[in-house]
């Protein structure tokens, strides 16, 4: 029997739901001793990254305060997807809005799931190649951010000293330099 196929759901049920993401309860029959254990996932669309390069070989960060570490940190592009989005429509928004700065060159880098202990999201990763300033940034309310222009020969050495310090951005850098 494949190990998926121990696990029972009996129950599932949304206990809050929010403005980024929702909270569902799923009971489960454990394959052991069979007792019943609630589990609690974040439902959440799936995000996107984007690694914006200019036509010069510089990467656009964005340097901003996240709430949850109550610290300013260094990251790429990226966002929700938002419904009715895909993942590439979601990235050109995000790069634009962020950055004001847009690609004609994309290349899909690949797909990492955040969190699955608890999250039931994906996160997409791209590379915008020959990205151009066509506009001002764009923050939504509750944004504020500095847009930064480093060598991408940098960023291994910012991922070193822990200066970019944000997993999916390492994974997003990771899967840039492993895609071939």
């Amino acid at each position: 029997m494949n190990l998926a196929d121990r696990w029972h759901r009996i129950d599932s049920k949304t206990i809050g739901a929010f403005r980024i993401f929702t909270i569902r309860e799923d009971c489960y029959q454990l394959p052991r001793n069979h007792r019943e254990a609630p589990f609690y996932i974040l439902e959440s669309n799936d995000w996107v990254n984007v690694i914006p390069v200019t036509e010069d070989e510089k990467v656009l960060l964005i340097r901003q305060f996240r709430f949850g570490i109550e610290e300013v940190t260094l990251e790429i592009p990226g966002g929700i997807v938002d419904s009715g989005y895909t993942p590439l429509e979601a990235g050109r928004k995000e790069l634009l809005e962020e950055t004001g700065y847009a690609s004609d060159h994309w290349e899909y880098l690949g797909v990492v799931h955040p969190n699955p202990a608890f999250l039931n999201n994906r996160c997409h990763s791209f590379l915008a190649r020959k990205a151009k300033k066509i506009a001002e940034i764009s923050p939504e309310e509750s944004e504020e951010f500095e847009v930064l222009q480093v060598p991408m020969v940098e960023i291994k050495n910012l991922i070193r000293r822990g200066i970019i310090s944000h997993s999916l951005v390492i994974c997003a850098f990771h899967l840039h330099q492993n895609r071939y």
